[in-house]
């Protein structure tokens, strides 16, 4: 019986199946989060499994790491490794400067320590995830100690943010990390004016680990369509 897909996850698939094709033995890779990502895994495991593909892998979340060993792909840390060759990931929201907010997985920290070892960084979305500003859909995730939560709250709120703590679907509480931290998800309501200080703001509360803005790291989009067609942005600065 042949699996049916929503037109959503064949443009998911789509880009998947794309990145894994540019994957080249003697590769080290940086393997992303979500169900994006998750296809894109799937298929570098055929080709390992298939072709005899030499390559290795960095994880960027547990997640990732059961998917890539069930998948048979040679796993190893950041230690290990001078640099990545290619790293791929969804993403929350694109901007037309390719521009990023990721985290709705919860391993945004994880997943920029790794896109910033990466030679090039290939984010995979569909259509949907296209913004002509960031912050407009979705909220930007901080990822804060626990005891930090309250004050960090409080000083998102003077800057014009409705941040609400991330609260676990399957558990009670808040979403713990795989770093052991919670998340806040900072709403702005009109959008994010200026990200590049918004980053630099984030980055210096105390208490704050890491949030969701990737700015200036993406080197290619590749954007799934609900026709099958795949669309190639390109960062030109």
């Amino acid at each position: 019986m042949q699996q049916s897909f929503s037109a959503i996850e064949r443009a998911k698939r789509a880009v998947g199946e794309k990145v894994a094709e540019w994957v080249a033995s003697g590769m080290r890779l940086g393997l992303g989060t979500g169900s994006t990502a998750a296809w894109a895994i799937r298929a570098i495991g055929r080709r390992v499994r298939e072709e005899g593909l030499q390559i290795v892998g960095v994880p960027t979340s547990y997640a990732a790491e059961q998917l890539a060993r069930a998948e048979g792909i040679p796993l190893v840390t950041l230690a290990d490794v001078e640099a990545l060759d290619l790293a791929f990931d969804g993403a929350d929201e694109v901007s037309p400067e390719l521009h990023l907010i990721k985290g709705r997985g919860a391993a945004h920290t994880r997943e920029k320590v790794v896109a910033t070892q990466a030679q090039r960084f290939i984010v995979l979305v569909d259509a949907s995830k296209l913004v002509d500003r960031l912050g407009t859909r979705c909220p930007v995730p901080v990822e804060v100690l626990p005891m930090a939560a309250t004050p960090v709250m409080r000083q998102l709120r003077r800057m014009g943010a409705e941040p609400v703590l991330r609260m676990g679907k399957a558990k009670d509480g808040p979403v713990v990390t795989d770093q052991g931290f919670w998340v806040i998800d900072a709403h702005f309501p009109e959008g994010i004016e200026d990200p590049q200080a918004l980053a630099v703001t984030l980055s210096t509360m105390p208490g704050v680990l890491e949030h969701g803005l990737f700015l200036g790291l993406a080197t290619d989009v590749l954007v799934g369509q609900t026709d099958g067609q795949i669309r190639h942005l390109r960062r030109t600065s």
